[in-house]
């Protein structure tokens, strides 16, 4: 099993990066290849998956977002190709949040992930990722960035979540937010 693996960035791809470590190119696949800078050198922390007809290594920049997302995996109906979109759309913090709140429409918004899987993540992870690196306290939770990011993955653009932002009262849970931004985003 590897913890990371150290080289430099030879190339990018869709949803992968390729690491040059003493003469081997890994294809590791990562949240976000394009947060990486080819001829660059890096410290990769990695996740090696073994299956019967495949050998593939999950790349990321930091321990704690490898740490979620191992805890991600642990999901039944949660894998890898499913975690690691998770972790290109949201902030390690946001999700942790999500799931430590019970916000089914903040995972929602993921690909891939209906009401039953979100349910299914809270009910297994929720508690259970204070040990992440990642603090989370309530003062430090922003709903603005929160509701922003859920009307992005409902195909609002910005300039629209721009115009109504402000109008939606913060007071509300995340869920009447979200409704009373819908409305907004309506009437416009």
């Amino acid at each position: 099993m590897y913890d990371y693996i150290k080289g430099t960035i030879s190339s990018l791809k869709n949803n992968a990066i390729v690491v040059e470590n003493h003469g081997i190119g890994y294809l590791i696949y990562v949240p976000n290849p394009y947060s990486f800078e080819v001829g660059k050198e890096y410290k990769i922390f990695v996740y090696q998956q073994i299956k019967e007809d495949e050998n593939s290594f999950y790349g990321f920049q930091t321990n704690a977002e490898k740490d979620l997302f191992l805890k991600l995996i642990s999901v039944k109906g949660l894998g890898c190709k499913m975690a690691l979109p998770m972790l290109a759309v949201g902030s390690t913090e946001g999700i942790m949040d999500a799931i430590e709140r019970g916000n089914i429409l903040y995972l929602k918004k993921f690909p891939k992930i209906g009401e039953k899987l979100a349910r299914q993540i809270i009910l297994d992870l929720k508690g259970k990722l204070e040990f992440i690196g990642v603090g989370i306290s309530d003062d430090e939770v922003n709903t603005e960035e929160e509701l922003k990011e859920v009307l992005i993955g409902l195909g609002y653009k910005e300039k629209e979540i721009k115009a109504i932002i402000s109008k939606v009262d913060k007071e509300q849970t995340i869920e009447e937010q979200v409704k009373e931004a819908l409305k907004l985003l309506l009437r416009n």
